[in-house]
């Protein structure tokens, strides 16, 4: 069984940082809202696409979606 999404991105958290992906982390932690327990890419992007103006660009989700697929192998 996947962890959830938001526990593996709370993980790339890093205060002093130039990666997108952890300030994308740092930003969703902010973010009370974000659908905590999804594990699935739909859910997650549509919630992005819809509500996270902290989110530049959905590369940056797609990039942190490998990242996260990649650490469950």
């Amino acid at each position: 069984m996947r962890r959830p999404f938001f526990s593996w991105l709370m993980t790339q958290r890093n205060p002093v940082t130039f990666d997108e992906v952890q300030t994308f982390a740092n930003a969703a932690f902010y973010d009370y809202q974000f659908p905590k327990q999804a594990e699935d890419f739909e859910s997650l992007s549509r919630y992005l696409e819809e509500n996270a103006s902290y989110l530049h660009s959905m590369s940056i989700f797609d990039e942190a979606w490998s990242r996260y697929l990649a650490s469950e192998e």
